[in-house]
């Protein structure tokens, strides 16, 4: 068995009342989007009264189409349309959003997954549907990192790709821990770690999300097709010196934190540039933070991708050696230390080609294309069958207010999705829902 067989009822199967599905992707939109919102953007961080109110909002919509919800140990969250069960078809995404964030990087997957449950029971009524298996709605835990620093944290340790002590002590920038927080909102620190059952329950996972650069732009295409993420991880840089005077402190005696660190940062510009690589230190904390001290220490948090592991490593290093080199020529040492690290990930061939041959059938382009973001179907590609599903976002701009996305391009996002969880829950419960070169 290769990709589920397509047979000519697909088109009805995943038939979408377009004018129907918008109109309810805006009064989603509305209620969503009240939730964390700032003058200067989203912030909605794990494990806070804002996420509280996220997963309000979810419980609400699964139950309004009399969905089941299942919060597992590591806070992922799913909606069941059908009973729960092993090899069951997953779509969804993340509710949580970076520091000052825009509203579509993640939510519209989740939006899209309930749509998606509308179109294929109104597809089952109509009896153009004959669902062998349960779908999951998910909104898991964390994906940005931004509270904790870990991105993917609930995809990781579901998957066990995060130790559960590490994850129990990481800490956020009030030096609150995963673990404190968990219990302060009433979830058991101790359970969370690699999940059995939520592995097992999903046979697939198809993941919509905005894409978060300018390639389907582009390429004048509505939709486009996930091939690989890049490699990519965050390295913490510690740079310490000596705090001094900034008046009577010669600028040939000191020992300024500060100084390597802007160092490094220029330097991580020139590696990424000549290794046609990503480089960012979009975080760092300066102590002691006086306007009139001399900076004793700077922690930064350097994140880097390529396009390759090996071009990943060689970025790394550069910017190491830079790192050690400018800290020598100021009197400082600096340290680096791995905090995550991803391998290069390929999404599954036996899904990508399922929904490349629907795309066709139905007449409409799907193009493929890498990306350089993580996601949580990136951190359960290891253990199975996923897939990613690109709306075009028409400036390229994301973590950021100015996200967005035309409806247009989001109907077409919701028609890609349709067609191919159609085929996914239809497909016989005797082997797995997708198979192919993957495998």
């Amino acid at each position: 068995m290769t990709t589920p067989d397509l047979s000519s009822g697909v088109s009805t199967a995943a038939a979408v009342d377009e004018a129907a599905a918008l109109a309810t992707f805006r009064t989603m939109w509305d209620q969503l989007g009240a939730i964390g919102v700032h003058p200067t953007g989203t912030r909605r961080y794990s494990w806070t009264d804002e996420d509280a109110a996220l997963r309000r909002w979810f419980t609400d919509q699964a139950a309004s189409r009399g969905m089941t919800v299942h919060t597992d140990p590591n806070g992922n969250i799913r909606a069941w349309w059908g009973e729960p069960a092993d090899g069951a078809v997953a779509t969804g995404s993340h509710l949580d959003s970076v520091a000052d964030g825009g509203k579509w990087d993640g939510p519209l997957g989740v939006l899209l997954g309930f749509l998606a449950v509308d179109a294929l029971a109104a597809a089952e009524a109509r009896g153009n549907l004959v669902r062998a298996r349960p779908l999951a709605v998910v909104d898991y835990m964390d994906e940005e990192g931004t509270r904790f620093g870990v991105a993917c944290l609930g995809s990781k340790l579901m998957s066990g790709a995060l130790d559960p002590e590490t994850a129990r002590a990481l800490t956020d920038g009030d030096g609150v821990t995963l673990a404190a927080a968990m219990t302060a909102a009433g979830a058991d620190p101790q359970a969370i770690g690699r999940d059995e059952v939520a592995l097992a329950q999903t046979g697939a996972q198809v993941e919509v999300h905005i894409e978060q650069g300018k390639q389907l732009v582009g390429l004048a295409a509505p939709v486009g097709l996930a091939t690989a993420i890049w490699p990519h991880g965050r390295w913490e840089f510690t740079f310490t010196g000596l705090a001094d005077h900034a008046g009577t402190a010669r600028l040939a005696d000191r020992r300024d934190a500060a100084l390597p660190f802007a160092a490094t940062v220029l330097a991580a510009r020139g590696a990424a540039q000549d290794l046609d690589a990503r480089a960012t230190f979009g975080r760092f904390h300066v102590e002691p933070g006086g306007p009139n001290v001399v900076p004793a220490k700077v922690v930064a948090l350097l994140d880097a991708r390529a396009a390759t592991d090996a071009v990943l490593a060689d970025l790394v290093d550069r910017i190491g050696r830079a790192a050690r080199d400018a800290a020598g020529d100021h009197g400082v040492e600096v340290t680096v230390r791995e905090i995550s690290r991803a391998p290069v990930v390929d999404f599954d061939e036996g899904l990508r080609d399922l929904h490349g041959k629907l795309a066709a059938e139905a007449g409409e382009r799907l193009p493929e294309i890498p990306t350089q973001a993580g996601h949580d179907s990136g951190i359960l590609a290891a253990e199975l069958p996923t897939s990613m599903l690109f709306v075009r976002s028409p400036h390229g701009i994301s973590h950021s207010p100015l996200e967005d996305a035309a409806d247009a391009d989001v109907l077409a996002g919701l028609r890609a999705l349709v067609r191919s969880l159609a085929v996914l829950v239809a497909a016989p419960q005797d082997g797995p829902p997708v198979t192919g070169r993957n495998d």
